[in-house]
Parts: C-alpha cells; structure tokens; sequence
C-alpha cells in the first residue's frame, strides 16, 4: 500500500481548497464565529480543521472512502487484519472490545490491575468478571501483568468464559508475555483482548516490547495520544484472525462510539501513521538512545532508584520492560512520588506523566529533544538537593499484596446500581462496595464495585488522602464515607 498518502489529511487539504461553506455543524463554521479570545489562546486553525467526515471531508454517502482508507493503510502498517479509529480515547474503545466478546451474565477474564475503564465497562455491560490477579512486587509495591499460567488456572476453573482481556504494557511499562498468554487463551478457543493503551509505537521499533498482534492476540486497543503523535482521545482497534467479529465489533462501536466523531482526531491518527512508517525506527531509535542517557544520568543521582530491565525482566518480575517508560522511585530522597511530582512542577515548571506513593515517571518518546532531556535531568538534580526541604506528610500505610485481593461478594453491575448507603470510615469494614475507588494516576481501582472492602485497604486509602492522594472517582473524594451496599433492617 501507498503509505505516502493519508486520506484523511488529504480530503482536509481538498476541503479548504474547494472553499466550501457549511450550513451544518459546527456551529463555529470552521472558526468564522470564534471568540478571538479563544482562538488566540489555541488558534484559529484547530477551528478550520474541526469539519464533519459525513457531508464534508467525504460526501453524502461517503463515497470517496476516506475513512475506510486510512483506517486500511492503518492495519497495513501493524500487521493488522483490520484497523478502526476511535475518537472517544481507550476508555470506550475497551468497553466496547469488552462487548463484542462478553455480554451481559457471561463471564470474561480480567486482569485486576485494569484501568477504571474496565471496571466502568463490567459494570456497564453486565459481564461476571474472573479476576485474574497480577504479579505483586512487594518491594517497589507494584502490580505487573499476570502470566500465562495465571490465565491457564482461570480458563479451567471457569471453562465457560468467553475471553480474557490483558492490560499490557502497564503504566510504569511492565510488560505481559502476550504470545503465551494468547496461546493459552487459543488453546481454550477463546479470544485474547490486549489493551495496549500504553504501546501505540510498539510496531514501530524491533527494539521495543512485542507488538500484541504480532504476539497473537485477538484483538489490540492502543491510545495514539499516550506514546504516539496524535492528539488527546486518539484510539484505534486493532483485530485480527476470526474469534472475534468485525461486524460485531462496528456494531458494539456504534452503540456506545459518538455520532460526532472529530476530524481533528482522525487527522492526526492519519499523519502519526505515515510518520512512522515512513520514519518510525529511526525516530524511535533516537528516542531509545536519549532514554537510555537519561537513565544512567539519573541512576548515578543519591536518593534516586530507576527502575531498570534487570531488576524487572531478570528478576522473572515481567516478560519484557518499556525503555521509554523512565520510572524513578524517590523514597529514597524521604518524600513520596505525590509530594516530588508537586515539587518538579512548582519549582521546576516540570510535569511528570505518574506518580504514587513511591515514583515518579516520565514518558520519553519521539518528540523529546536535548533541550527536554537537559530540562529533565537539571529538574532532577535540583530535586535531590531540594528534597530535604520539602514538608514531612503522614506515611501512607501500604498494605501487603494479599489484602489487596478482595473477595468479589457481588456482581459489580448489581452493586453499582442497587440500593446504597454511606457509612463511615471505620464501618465500611466487611462491606459490600458500591463504587469504584481509583487512587489517580494511574487509575487503577483499589476497590470495585461487588468487592468486601477490609481493614488494610480503608487503612491504605485514608493514609493516602492524608498524604495527598487523589481519588476523583468516588462519591465522597475525602473517604470519610464510603458508598456501600445497603442493608435491609
């Protein structure tokens, strides 16, 4: 195929130059009613680039294709059968995978270090969820992937399941071994949805991690905008073989995808894939050499542990490790993630893509240059010396890898949706949650709606709200209630 061209890019090009003038949304008609004080602050040309695929960068009947083309040069370029764009972000994308495998009462595997977003989409749906737990690292109080025998033991407890869904790489870019886990998934005849929001460039490098479609998997979700070049909600599906319908697939996309979809979105999906086939490796060996310098800068500074492929991958902690994915646990400066990441942004102007209780880390990709690297390390530097100044916050009190294994009391779509009520802190012990609490970033949920909350958790979270942990998600953002499932007196 053609990977030159980018239909989408084009039909944009082919729009301005007809001149067209649209009596249809937007409202703003390609920025002629902008507020000038808008388009000053994210300009006039976001506007004129904000047209409607349907009846204006394609025709009436969407003849011309554009869409259909570009999402075919998309599959070309990964080793996809099938490719489609999302501009709803990964969040909807994997509710929607989760659907065109499990509908509501069948059971689907899940990795329990799954983003919010699946917990939204169990509950949304209605699926029986089969925790399949990851593997926790003690020592840095991390959640990596399950491996495939994790996978095997579920699949022969629970033979009725109709798939699993992988989160791989996760945020701090530990990775899964993909390809034994779909063998083991195919070996049960049932498909391996990876969400792989984290490793859009993966294709892209021999260097990186194994691409999912090229491991086997079934069906792959990738977020652009996280490691790639296009703009923020920027999703696409990836499938492959026959266990999971493409007609399937579009139809569960068009129940929950929006009827407004975003040229801006498609656009730069569009363009990010022309680049990289055209200059990914080269790109992304750049953006490996400049991680790599990063790390062994940062690895000599006291107080700062990178987390490397060694302790990880050596350690049989994880199949394979991101090395764009710089992670740096700060415990060792005697402050946590949350207070450095608060500190790098105030005094530095340097905004770190995570932080916890224990690390900060920071996403090297292809866009990075020498005078980001210089900023990063000088912040860095600065931060040793500045840690010893910072405020002393109370502990937060982690708990030990079993208690974060909650008993599943409920299905999650019944307790989200039954009868609830707030109790206090103390009395949320030995009850059923009715909501989902995610300590963000990274969004992982502690608890899950249909989940018995116990003692080390209300203890871990509460600690961590002290300390300064966000927890948008639930009802009451302080925890000094919990939404739990009523009781009948």
């Amino acid at each position: 195929m053609d990977h030159s061209r980018a239909p989408v890019l084009e039909a944009l090009q082919d729009f301005r130059r007809r001149g067209d003038v649209v009596f249809g949304p937007p409202g703003h008609k390609q920025g002629r009613g902008v507020d000038p004080r808008v388009a000053e602050v994210v300009g006039l040309d976001v506007f004129r680039s904000d047209v409607l695929t349907l009846n204006g960068l394609d025709d009436r009947r969407e003849s011309q294709g554009v869409l259909d083309r570009a999402q075919e040069l998309m599959a070309d370029a990964v080793g996809a059968d099938r490719a489609f764009f999302s501009t709803c972000g990964s969040s909807l994308s994997v509710k929607t995978a989760m659907l065109a495998v499990a509908g509501p009462g069948e059971k689907l595997l899940l990795s329990r270090n799954a983003h919010k977003s699946v917990i939204a989409g169990v509950v949304v749906n209605g699926v029986e969820p089969v925790w399949v737990h990851p593997k926790f690292d003690a020592e840095r109080h991390m959640a990596h992937p399950p491996e495939p025998d994790d996978v095997r033991r579920k699949l022969e407890e629970h033979p009725d399941a109709k798939g699993m869904l992988l989160i791989t790489p996760t945020e701090g870019g530990t990775c899964a071994d993909v390809a034994g886990v779909a063998e083991v998934c195919h070996a049960y005849g049932v498909p391996l949805i990876v969400d792989e929001a984290w490793g859009a460039h993966l294709p892209f490098h021999p260097d990186l991690p194994v691409w999912g479609i090229d491991a086997g998997a079934d069906l792959v979700v990738t977020s652009v905008h996280k490691m790639g070049g296009a703009i923020e909600q920027s999703s696409v599906f990836h499938l492959q073989y026959d266990r999971v319908s493409p007609e399937v697939l579009k139809q569960r996309e068009d129940l929950l995808g929006t009827t407004s979809a975003s040229s801006l979105v498609y656009a730069t999906l569009d363009g990010w894939r022309r680049q990289m086939v055209e200059r990914g490796r080269e790109l992304l060996d750049g953006a490996m050499h400049r991680a790599a310098r990063i790390r062994k800068t940062v690895s000599e500074l006291p107080g700062i542990a990178v987390m490397g492929h060694d302790e990880i991958v050596g350690a049989g902690l994880a199949a394979d490790l991101d090395p764009l994915k710089v992670v740096m646990d700060v415990r060792g400066l005697g402050v946590s993630g949350m207070q450095a990441a608060e500190w790098l942004r105030t005094e530095r102007r340097v905004d770190v893509g995570g932080s916890d209780t224990c690390r900060i880390s920071a996403s090297i990709t292809h866009a990075d240059d020498d005078e980001t690297e210089r900023v990063l390390v000088d912040a860095l530097r600065a931060l040793v010396d500045g840690a010893e100044g910072m405020e002393r916050r109370p502990r937060v009190r982690l708990p030990e890898p079993p208690a974060l294994e909650l008993e599943q009391a409920r299905l999650p779509r019944d307790a989200f949706f039954g009868e609830a009520e707030h109790v206090a802190a103390k009395d949320a012990v030995g009850r059923i949650a009715a909501e989902t609490i995610s300590p963000y970033p990274p969004g992982v949920p502690v608890v899950a709606p249909g989940e018995v909350i116990n003692a080390e958790v209300v203890e871990y979270l509460r600690s961590g709200v002290e300390h300064g942990m966000l927890i948008p998600d639930a009802a009451d953002p302080s925890l000094e209630t919990f939404r739990v499932v009523a009781r009948h007196r």
